[in-house]
This record gives structure tokens, sequence and C-alpha cells, in this order.
């Protein structure tokens, strides 16, 4: 796997196939045996995962819960909301936030009554710059949705700046740190409504594993609407005309819980927390810069920022118009050299598995196959 550039996908890590299936097997044999002890156990797993999360990202206890992905813990946050924050007010987004999510926005702006606001992109430019959020940033701004790091140019917004002029707006400030968590350090603030995440990418998890927290300064205000049995206190409250949110996070549950993302997801979550991000950071920061190199020297045009402080774990190039880019992803496939293109953009997110051999192998191959 030393070839593996695939980090903004999907995460890996030494050891990775031994772990998950050594998990999903407890898991096999805890649910398949023949005693009442089923839900006790996938339940305990499942808030050992909740609580992982939470020290990753130094989130107090009660604030998170799991969701399956991060559009639908969005989903859920709107519904949640009182009419105050978002009814005859602004959505703000950047143009290139993760697509999933603006397809969401546009489809809730009528039944909500908001405008969905997109901050574009300069001409010529790769990503929104913070300035600009900021610009289109004013006291109509009922929500703004910050994406931490990018998925095509791996650009890094400044989380705190950002939700501090959100403060300063009466705004409330939302995060999607999918593309950041597990490669650079973030920590949840007063100054931030919510978070949503994935459990993939540098996380090392499976699909199905998401996450939404929720600041404890509005999550008594939240009512979800995409409520369930487990959206209470105690789920076995089963009086049909007596259902009481539960006080913390358990209200953006619903229906029956899924727990094999969770158990799969698990080893990535222990490995990073074991690995420290200070040591996959410095590892990834080192291969990166290998890369920047090898680009400079060859004049591709770098379409990430190159300030470290401002990029997250990738970095994406762009080629020109002529070149073939899913021929050269291919053919670098073919000598286990693992990438992925978007448009004319290839994707590069070297990992603790990654090798500064194949760093050099992969730009080699670039440069080859481009010419």
């Amino acid at each position: 796997m030393s070839g593996y550039f695939l980090y903004h996908s999907i995460g890996t890590f030494p050891g990775k196939n031994r772990a998950m299936s050594e998990a999903l097997t407890r898991f096999s044999e805890v649910w398949s045996a023949e005693d009442d002890g089923q839900w006790p156990a996938a339940l305990a797993a499942r808030q050992t995962f909740i609580e992982h999360w939470e020290r990753c990202i130094g989130a107090a206890p009660g604030t998170l819960t799991t969701a399956e992905n991060v559009t639908a813990a969005l989903f859920s946050l709107i519904g949640s909301l009182p009419p105050s924050y978002l009814k005859g007010r602004r959505i703000l987004v950047a143009a290139d936030c993760f697509p999933s999510l603006h397809f969401l926005l546009a489809k809730l702006a009528e039944r909500f009554d908001f405008q969905l606001d997109t901050v574009p992109l300069r001409p010529g430019e790769a990503y929104v710059r913070d300035e600009d959020f900021m610009a289109h940033w004013d006291k109509s701004v009922g929500l703004a949705l910050l994406t931490w790091v990018t998925s095509t140019t791996s650009h890094r917004c400044d989380v705190a700046a950002l939700a501090q002029h959100g403060r300063q707006m009466g705004s409330l400030v939302g995060v999607d740190i999918t593309q950041g968590v597990g490669i650079a350090p973030f920590q949840v603030s007063d100054d931030t409504s919510f978070v949503v995440s994935s459990s993939l990418k540098w996380l090392c998890g499976t699909s199905g594993a998401g996450i939404i927290h929720v600041n404890p300064r509005i999550l008594q205000e939240c009512e979800p609407e995409f409520r369930g049995w487990f959206s209470q206190t105690n789920p076995f409250s089963w009086g049909l005309d007596d259902f009481e949110y539960a006080p913390d996070a358990r209200r953006f549950d619903h229906g029956t819980p899924a727990i094999l993302a969770s158990v799969a997801s698990l080893p990535g979550l222990q490995f990073v927390e074991s690995t420290g991000i200070d040591t996959l950071r410095s590892h990834n920061l080192k291969l990166v810069r290998r890369i920047i190199d090898h680009a400079q020297t060859s004049e591709w045009r770098i379409v990430s920022p190159l300030d470290d402080d401002r990029r997250g774990g990738s970095l994406m190039i762009r080629m020109g118009d002529h070149v073939d880019v899913q021929s050269i992803v291919s053919h670098l496939r073919d000598r286990k050299l693992f990438c992925d293109a978007r448009g004319q953009i290839i994707r590069l997110s070297p990992g603790i598995v990654t090798t500064e051999a194949d760093v050099d192998l992969l730009c080699q191959g670039i440069q080859e196959l481009s010419a």
C-alpha cells in the first residue's frame, strides 16, 4: 500500500485489514450468540465510537452522536432549528463546498423560507478566499456553513476567525470537517454551533459512520423533525402521546441506530488516537512538500495553497487541457500508484503508509505520462 495517495477518499493504516476483521468478527460472535447480550454489547460499541470522536475534536460528553453521513446530519440539524434562525434569512456557503450539502440546501430553501447564497470563486481561482466569504457575511445570514478543508483544492479556511465573525453577525456557524479531521488538529469552540463529518478519509473508517456535534448553547433549542424512539432519554418510553426529547445529543438520534459502521470504523479512530495527529501530520507534510518540489520543477499548476497552515493533507495539481488525465490515473494504477482526478485536477493525498520513494515514482510517472 506504499503507493497509496487516496486519503481524501478512503484512509488506511498498517494492519487495517486485520484490525477491521477482528473487530467485525468479535461483533459477529456477540450478535450471533444465543443469549440476550446482543443489544447491550452493540450499544456499548457505538458509545465507544462516540467517545473516541468526542476526544478527537474536544467535544463535551453528550454533545455528539452518530449520523449516516454529513448530508443526513445537516438535514437533521436544519429540521431541528426554531424558525427564527432561518426564516427570511440567508444561509451562506462557498462555491467549493461539498456538492451534496449544496444540493440539500437548495431543495430545503423554499420549505424553510431561507435564501441560499453561494460565495463565488474569483475568476481564475480554484478556492473561495476567507476574506471573500466574510465580505458576503452580514447580519442577514442566519447560518454560515464552513468547509474546513475542501475536497477540490485542500484549501483550509481559518475557522476561528470566520466563526468569531459569525458570532458578531449573530449567525449560527456550522463546520464540515470531513476532509481535514485526522490529519490536522481541530477542536470545537463556543463560536461554532455545530460540526458534521464522516469517519472516512484521514480517520481511516468506513462509510455510514458519520457524526453530528451540536454546541450546548443551542442544543436545547433543537427539536429534530427526523426523530424516533432513540430520540428520547428512555427509548422504551412508548407512550404515543408522551414523547420527550433527550436532553443531550441523543435527540438527534431517531430510529434503531446502525452499529456496524461504528464497529468497523473504531480501528481507524483508535489508530489515529494512538499514533497522534502531530505524528501523522508531520509525515504527511514531508511527503506533500516533496510533491510540491517536483511540481514546481515540472511547472505543473498547483491549485492548493502553498502555505502549510492554509492547506489540509492533500495537494491538487491541474494538468493542461491537452492532457488525458484519466489515462494518467489508469497508467499509474498499473504501476501500483493510486490517485484520482476531478476533471483536469489530479488529487494527491499521501498518508502514513505512503513512502518518499513512491512520491518520487508517482511524480516521475505523471511527468512521463503527461509529456
